[in-house]
């Protein structure tokens, strides 16, 4: 019973290591790996730009107010909006 489950074991051991290898090997030696690694660098990039209101500096995405049309904005400048309307 225990070299059948130790069996069991090994193999699933053994997938997960192909799998790994296979996964090292497409990531890290072929053009789809540049491809991914340079939309991962773009993604933080433009979060990075998206997080930085040019008058009051970089913010957290927690701290940023959503608007009704979706759009994220920084919370200085909602309030010094709803200060020149009101």
């Amino acid at each position: 019973m225990v070299t059948i489950l130790l069996e069991g074991v090994l193999f699933a051991a053994f997938i997960a290591v192909a799998v790994a290898l296979v996964a090292y090997g497409v990531f890290g030696h072929t053009p789809l790996g540049l491809w991914a690694r340079q939309s991962a660098n773009r993604r933080r990039i433009e979060r990075e730009v998206f997080l930085r209101c040019p008058l009051h500096g970089d913010l957290e995405e927690r701290d940023l107010v959503r608007l009704p049309t979706g759009e994220r904005i920084c919370p200085h400048c909602y309030a010094e909006t709803l200060d020149g309307i009101a």
